[in-house]
Order: C-alpha cells, then sequence, then structure tokens
C-alpha cells in the first residue's frame, strides 16, 4: 500500500509543522533502516575469526562468549554469525569462492571478510601485494552475488593485525609484509567501493606463535571493530 501525504493548507505555522513531521518520520525510518542492515553480521575469517587457542592441548577454541566476534554483537547489540575457520586462506578457485559466496550470501546484512594471514604464512614469501591481489579477485567475485549487487548485504574489508615475533614467525619479512597489508588492502577496498577496517596497526596481544590472538587480544579487538563501526557512518 502507498500512502500519500498533502501538505496542509491553513497557513505558515501548519504548514512548518507538517514539515517538521515529514522529517521526523524520515529520520525514524532511515534510523530503522540502518539498524535492520546492521542486524546481523557474518563475520568470515581464519583462526583469529574462529577462536583457536594455541595454549590448548588439543587445538580446542577460546569459550565462545569471550571471542570477538561474541564480544562484538554483544557491544553492538546485533546477531553476528562466526563462520571462522582454521588454517583458512583467500579462496582462490572457482569452487572455493563459490562455497565462500554460498556460506556468506544468504540474506539481509553485512559481511566482514578478514584473510590473509595465512597467506603469508603459507611460505610462499609472498609480498602484501600479492595478497591483496589475492584478495580483490576473491571479492569481485563475491560483489557479483545479486545480494551484494542490490545493496542488501554489504561488504567490510579488514586487514588482519600484523604479525609479531614468536614461534611462527621468525622471518623479519613475514613482520614487514604483515604491516603492509593494511595499506594493500585499502587500495583494494577503494577500487572495489567497499567497507574498510585497518587493523593492521592495532596493538593487539598476541600468544607465544605471534599469530593466535590471547584472550585479551579478543577482547580489544572486539571493542576496537565496535569503536570503527560506530565512528564511521558507512559502516552503519
Amino acid at each position: 500500500m502507498i500512502l500519500y501525504y498533502e501538505s496542509p493548507r491553513s497557513g505558515a505555522k501548519a504548514n512548518a509543522d507538517w514539515q517538521l513531521s515529514c522529517m521526523q518520520r524520515r529520520l525514524a525510518k532511515s534510523s530503522h533502516q540502518a539498524q535492520a542492515e546492521l542486524s546481523i553480521v557474518v563475520c568470515y575469517g581464519d583462526s583469529n575469526t574462529w577462536g583457536y587457542d594455541p595454549c590448548s592441548p588439543y587445538g580446542n577454541r577460546y569459550p565462545t562468549g569471550s571471542l570477538w566476534c561474541t564480544l562484538l554483537g554483544n557491544e553492538l547489540g546485533i546477531e553476528v554469525r562466526n563462520y571462522g575457520l582454521n588454517g583458512r586462506s583467500i579462496p582462490r578457485r572457482e569452487r572455493e569462492m563459490e562455497r565462500a559466496m554460498d556460506l556468506i550470501c544468504h540474506g539481509e546484512g553485512f559481511a566482514v571478510v578478514m584473510l590473509g594471514t595465512n597467506d603469508l604464512l603459507g611460505g610462499g614469501l609472498l609480498t602484501a601485494e600479492d595478497v591483496a591481489g589475492r584478495m580483490e579477485r576473491f571479492l569481485e567475485k563475491l560483489c557479483t552475488h545479486p545480494l551484494v549487487v542490490s545493496g542488501e548485504l554489504r561488504i567490510c574489508l579488514i586487514a588482519p593485525p600484523a604479525l609479531q615475533p614468536g614461534e611462527w614467525v621468525r622471518e623479519k619479512s613475514l613482520l614487514e609484509e604483515s604491516r603492509r597489508l593494511g595499506e594493500a588492502y585499502h587500495a583494494v577496498a577503494g577500487r572495489l567501493g567497499i567497507a574498510f577496517i585497518d587493523a593492521s596497526g592495532w596493538e593487539i596481544p598476541l600468544a607465544y606463535d605471534g599469530v593466535h590472538f590471547t584472550q585479551e587480544g579478543h577482547a580489544i579487538f572486539a571493542a576496537r571493530c565496535a569503536a570503527a563501526f560506530r565512528a564511521d557512518a558507512s559502516l552503519i
């Protein structure tokens, strides 16, 4: 049903009141739409999204309530779905990208993508630009999905926190390239016209391996992400 509003004709004050009422209705509608769009956030990432605990003898995850995805949802009052997976790198093959799309693109909301660490750790001596190229090809594919094209599902790329010296990070080049990933990803997000959060410079506490978040790291990362969502109008 379409409702038509006709401006009253009973004087300047009545007309001003009518315009104010219309503005209030528009603002209320805009606020409601923004909240609806952010009501569900899908987080597609690797072990730092899944919540891997490197100190666990059986490769378990931290308690669900302490993971950054859970804490972010609590902080913003929204539903956040954790689609992290240990060892996940950026999808490159057609079938891998299609599976990722099936997982990510299934409704209105926001999809957060944070990958690239495992690509750097894979032993191929990749540069930040190499990893960003992989990410751009994946996101280009993701952006062809009808939900993304229509604007019902929006994409936010997060550059992961930089690696730190540790058991898994012995080469100086890994440290350097992980720090440069933020700048390379920022360029990708700009070309694709998607939202971007640069966490590469955040001081997130990592475990002894120099890769995985500690529980304190999850809490700090969640707080920084929540602040980024609140501060940038393009993210809500």
